[in-house]
């Protein structure tokens, strides 16, 4: 995987890109966890958003490794 990615002549690391691509999965999960009651069986939201975020980043940057590769 390249280490920047070029965006309009912008060098953005590719951790920062991927991170990006991350939130917007995890803002998609999250208004589905809530639409679904997920969060009443949970006992501290804040660190099982980060831990969801935390997972969805592994998951994510390895697929994109697995795709570049």
């Amino acid at each position: 995987m390249p280490a920047e990615i070029d965006i309009y002549g912008v060098y953005v690391p590719s951790l920062l890109a991927l991170m990006g691509i991350t939130l917007a999965l995890s803002l998609g999960l999250r208004r589905l966890l809530a639409r679904f009651g997920v969060y009443a069986y949970v006992w501290h939201r804040g660190l099982f958003d980060l831990a969801v975020y935390v997972l969805l980043l592994g998951a994510v940057s390895f697929l994109a490794e697995w795709f570049y590769a």
